[in-house]
């Protein structure tokens, strides 16, 4: 990797370290009872896609993105065509604005028997997909999941009874909405400190999804539709932390009758972090992402404790200012230094007390070193980057074996 030294700040993956991550993830699955749906939008890769999806444990064709670009960049990798993905989930909730291009890649993935599924979580939203619809010479049927609101306030419509049945009569009296479940992410579920904390708001997620699941099946009771009643609901649950959480042992645990089908999405546990680290839920060594930094200046006893500090040349564009439970921007990778402050494109580097539990006891520093940075959120730095160099572990990780570009834009 020496002639990268030169090219710094660079993104760096193990491959062995992301593929394995892959294959627990589809054993947790497997392990739960659950099928599995894998995001794309930390890695935005025709390689990592392939990784995500293919294990000697399992595999599945359904993934989720989180913008059109990266729906087309499965469909433009071949990975439609050659089976790979067969059914993609738009991960917002669908906007009058995209249904053009919605509509486009539907038609692609009917082309090879696949499937495009959306996020309601508005009747405005089935107003003006029933208006769309009316206009086109071939009307379709969209396959929905019913975004739920878990309490993080993000996306999702409340579990209220009377409200949410009255969303659910007129989702199921459309004519051109098919419901395919219920969906929900944990994202609160980042502050999980053990286990048992994690494993809590899985059970959440679940209860969640199948309290709805329950309240749309008391609404189809009432009606005369039994178009949907054809096949169970999907109880779509996961975020990182809950999906890691998802074992056998969690399974045990699940004492309520379920309203249909559980399926596992996540997407961050393929590179992983800091913020992930905080969980206790994964070590260090899981981690399969680095940035590349080059120490380019060193400050003696600048520090507001009298210690050192350093530059670097990977500021917010190339760590982003995401932060976390762990104090700072990100860790210096066998070195007692932290990324500690940061400007647009540098860092400032300040020392730390040495720690051996995470390895980093090397004290020293000098301008012109060639740094590893672990940083808070990998899903937002990786976006920084128009390709990443990727290593593998199980083949010496001392040189670049492959470069992966990610789809960029929306």
């Amino acid at each position: 990797m020496h002639w990268l030294l030169n090219l710094t700040p660079a993104f760096v993956v193990d491959r062995a370290v992301f593929a394995e991550n892959c294959r627990k993830m589809h054993e947790n699955a497997r392990d739960w009872g659950a099928t599995f749906r894998g995001h794309l939008k930390t890695h935005k890769t025709v390689e990592g896609t392939k990784l995500q999806l293919v294990s000697d444990v399992g595999r599945t064709s359904a993934v989720v993105v989180s913008t059109l670009m990266e729906a087309w960049g499965v469909v433009q990798g071949g990975l439609v065509a050659d089976g790979t993905v067969k059914d993609i989930l738009y991960g917002l909730p669908v906007g009058l604005n995209k249904l053009d291009d919605l509509s486009a890649l539907h038609a692609e993935m009917t082309r090879y028997g696949g499937t495009v599924r959306i996020f309601l979580d508005h009747l405005d939203q089935v107003k003006f997909l029933e208006e769309y619809e009316r206009a086109q010479e071939h009307p379709k049927k969209w396959s929905a999941f019913i975004k739920m609101n878990g309490g993080t306030k993000r996306a999702g419509i409340l579990p209220e009874p009377v409200s949410f049945k009255a969303f659910m009569r007129r989702v199921f009296a459309s004519s051109v909405i098919s419901v395919f479940g219920f969906y929900t992410h944990a994202g609160n579920s980042y502050g999980s400190t053990s286990l048992e904390q994690a494993t809590s708001y899985l059970t959440g997620e679940v209860r969640l999804t199948n309290d709805a699941a329950a309240m749309a099946m008391e609404v189809l009771a009432e009606s005369d539709n039994r178009e949907v009643d054809k096949q169970p609901f999907v109880l779509s649950v996961g975020s990182t932390p809950t999906a890691l959480s998802a074992t056998a042992e969690a399974k045990l645990k699940m004492t309520s009758t379920l309203n249909g089908t559980l399926e596992l999405h996540t997407g961050n546990y393929t590179m992983l972090d800091l913020q992930q680290v905080h969980t206790t839920l994964i070590g260090r060594p899981q981690i399969s992402q680095k940035v590349l930094a080059t120490v380019i200046s060193y400050y003696p006893g600048r520090g507001s404790d009298g210690r050192d500090e350093a530059m670097c040349d990977a500021g917010a564009i190339a760590m982003s200012k995401d932060t976390g439970r762990i104090p700072g921007f990100g860790e210096v990778v066998g070195r007692s230094w932290k990324l500690g402050r940061i400007s647009q494109e540098h860092g400032t580097l300040e020392q730390v007390t040495p720690d051996p539990e995470s390895g980093r006891t090397n004290p020293t520093l000098k301008i012109g070193d060639t740094i590893e940075i672990i940083g808070q959120h990998a899903c937002l730095i990786a976006a920084a980057y128009p390709w990443y160099y990727i290593i593998d572990s199980d083949e010496g990780g001392d040189k670049v074996v492959d470069i992966w570009v990610p789809w960029k834009g929306w």
